[in-house]
Formats: C-alpha cells, sequence, structure tokens
C-alpha cells in the first residue's frame, strides 16, 4: 500500500460516512456547514462538508473492511496490515512533522507530535452540492420602476371644465335649401338671455396681495381676535398687591410708631402688664 491508494480510500469512504478511521492514528470526520454570509453580508455561500481530523476519536472498521473486501483477503489480515502501515506511517508523520494526501490535504504533526489535518482549499465531499457557487447580492441591481405622479388639487382651488358650444341647427336636406333661421320668439328669448347676464364677468375681483399662498386665501379670512387675561387672573393679581401694601406699611408703622402698632394689637390691660 502507498500514500496515494489510503488517500483514495479515505476519500470515497468519506462520500458515504460521516467518520472514516486510521487505526492507530487518528479518525476523519466529515461535518455539515450550513450556509454562511461573507463580504459584509454581500455574498452567500452555499452549505458544504467540513473534513477534521480527530487524533482521540478512533473508528477502526471502515477502512479495514474496505480494503478486505477489495482485495478479497480475510479481515484479521486486513487489520493487521492496515494497522502495520498506519503505524509506520505515523512514525513518519512524527520525524518529518507534515505527510501530503493527495487530494484530501495534508497531515501535520506538531513539535510535541499531536496530529492536525489541513484540507486542501478545492477538496469537495458534499455530492448533493454539485453546482451550488457563493451568490453576490452586489450584482443584483434593482429593477427599474416608473415614478410615481400623484395629482392632488389645491385646497379651495376649483377645476372649471370647458363648455363646448353646440351649433344651431339648420333646416333642409337638398341643395339649394338655405338654413332657416330660429323663430322671432326664440330671438327674443336668447336676448333676453343675453341681456340678463350678470355683468360681474366683466369686472374681475381685485386679487389679494401674495402675503400668503393663493390655495389658503378665502374671501371671510378675518385676523384672529387677541384674548386679554381672565378676570379672576386680574382680581388675584390685586388682591396679592394690596396685601404686599398693606405689609410694608405695617412695617413702617412698626419703626415709626410702635406705641400706636401695640394698641393695635394689645387690649389695655396686656398693655398695663407689658409696661409694668
Amino acid at each position: 500500500m502507498d500514500i496515494d491508494l489510503l488517500s483514495r480510500m479515505v476519500g470515497e469512504l468519506i462520500l458515504e460516512h460521516d467518520q472514516v478511521g486510521l487505526p492507530g492514528v487518528g479518525t476523519f470526520v466529515a461535518e455539515m456547514v450550513p450556509a454562511t454570509f461573507s463580504d459584509k453580508g454581500y455574498t452567500i455561500h452555499p452549505p458544504y462538508r467540513r473534513l477534521s481530523f480527530y487524533p482521540s476519536r478512533l473508528e477502526d472498521s471502515l477502512l479495514i473492511k474496505f480494503y478486505a473486501e477489495a482485495n478479497q483477503i480475510t479481515r484479521e489480515a486486513s487489520a493487521a496490515y492496515i494497522t502495520q502501515y498506519l503505524a509506520e506511517l505515523k512514525s513518519v508523520l512524527e520525524e518529518r512533522k507534515t505527510i501530503v494526501l493527495p487530494g484530501l490535504g495534508r497531515l501535520r504533526a506538531t513539535r510535541e507530535n499531536t496530529l492536525f489535518f489541513v484540507p486542501d482549499e478545492g477538496l469537495d465531499i458534499y455530492p448533493a452540492g454539485v453546482g451550488l457557487e457563493p451568490v453576490s447580492l452586489k450584482s443584483l441591481e434593482p429593477e427599474e420602476q416608473e415614478p410615481v405622479v400623484i395629482d392632488v388639487p389645491l385646497p379651495g382651488a376649483e377645476t372649471v371644465e370647458p363648455v363646448e358650444e353646440e351649433a344651431p341647427e339648420t333646416v333642409g336636406t337638398e341643395e339649394g335649401d338655405s338654413p332657416v333661421e330660429p323663430a322671432n320668439d326664440d330671438k327674443e328669448a336668447s336676448e333676453q338671455t343675453e341681456e340678463s347676464e350678470p355683468e360681474s364677468e366683466e369686472e374681475e375681483p381685485k386679487s389679494r396681495p401674495a402675503t400668503y399662498p393663493a390655495a389658503w386665501i378665502h374671501d371671510d379670512w378675518k385676523e384672529p381676535e387677541r384674548k386679554g387675561l381672565p378676570v379672576w387672573i386680574i382680581l388675584l393679581i390685586i388682591l396679592i398687591s394690596v396685601a404686599i401694601v398693606a405689609l410694608v406699611a405695617f412695617m413702617v408703622l412698626a419703626r415709626v410708631a410702635p406705641d400706636f402698632i401695640d394698641t393695635l394689637l394689645y387690649s389695655p390691660d396686656e398693655l398695663r402688664i407689658i409696661n409694668y
């Protein structure tokens, strides 16, 4: 057995199984990774299977069984051969620190001989994901939309539809016949209607100074009236002013004529007791 045959066997087994063990070395584990975002959320990567290597997790049956069936030998012989080969492979790995597994990646060892696996960038062990490619949202251009135009009439504005004048009816279908004029009664009625039309159409109302938009000006517009203070507020202010004036007058009298203040505050008997 050589390293190419070992890589092909592991690659075929890992397509159908989640774990393929190398007896005495470690176990390859395939884990499903869901779709992810990158490039600040503008690129969507499809799901895939990630191949990892765990030295402490051992699965010893698949590779031995596969080699025994392929070479038509017993499992005991297959187990003895593969175990001896992988033991020599592990010693070489600990010496060289790197062994290339064609089509899979690199099996490496640290200074402390801890084994780990580095898969190839193009490794594909997910047959169900054939044809799935990353999708970039930056390349998706938005659909062009027609601009939305909404005509809303201004408040107070009135739309006047033009009135088409009807042509007078003519009588006579044969050639040479002249149109018959309407009767005198119809003429008089039309003259009266023309005379009775209001002359207000000739006089256009004078436009208001353009201090406000025309849509907000009406003929019955008036300036709002200014309201004064309520009556109870005025009374409260007057009472407070009178109380302040009385307090000031009392303080002045207390300094100028304290005897007069005492006569207001105390009775004659109380004054005798105080002055005693």
